[in-house]
């Protein structure tokens, strides 16, 4: 003869309303845990990118003799010898003349400089030692060149001043651990509100 959950349930002093509760409270909070672990696909701002007029340029540095081939772009944690190298996103780009500039800020100190020119490739690359400048913020410049006319944006770094943020699962684990407080709180409630039967004998 096959029992019923609520039959179950009852046996154990539990109410069936209290426990579809704490199901439906489990099920809603792993996904939030999932949506929290996967969020940020579409909100976050890419802060390697720049758009320069209709297209994108993309930032990343590279410290090889401190991190080998790790990529860095708005916070470089070491100072040393950097690579930085600039890609084009789209191809219109690839017909104007760009031009690059790394500055100290605030004094706008310039660093490195690479005058307008037609980069076909996409793609073009520039070295700095940050370890004769110190450790502080920075600008990267990117502007197109054309004639009379100039359009130019910038994409700010550190460097040597903070850590990349690890990840961490702090967040989903507090989140488990008060779902599984407030389960086991409405377990303890529904088994006070059911009063205790003594079975016949």
């Amino acid at each position: 003869m096959k029992t019923s959950l609520e039959e179950y349930l009852s046996a154990y002093g539990i109410k069936s309303s209290g426990f579809k509760l704490a199901v439906i409270l489990v099920l809603s909070g792993l996904t939030s845990i999932n949506a929290y672990a996967h969020r940020g696909a579409q909100e976050e701002v890419d802060a390697c990118k720049t758009r320069l007029g209709f297209e994108r340029v993309h930032f990343t540095a590279y410290t090889p003799t401190l991190t080998g081939d790790a990529e860095y772009c708005d916070i470089i944690p070491g100072l040393g010898p950097t690579k930085l190298v600039f890609d084009y996103e789209g191809k219109r780009l690839r017909n104007l003349n760009i031009e690059f500039e790394i500055t100290k800020e605030p004094e706008g100190t310039r660093i490195f400089y690479q005058e307008p020119q037609l980069i076909k490739t996409g793609t073009t690359n520039g070295s700095v030692d940050f370890s004769q400048y110190g450790a502080g913020h920075y600008l990267a410049h990117i502007a197109i060149v054309d004639k009379d006319k100039r359009l130019d944006s910038h994409i700010p770094f550190s460097v040597g001043l903070e850590s990349l943020p690890g990840k961490s699962y702090m967040p989903q684990l507090v989140i488990i651990g008060s779902l599984f407080l407030m389960v086991y709180g409405l377990f303890r409630v529904a088994q006070k509100e059911t009063p205790n039967h003594t079975p016949e004998t």
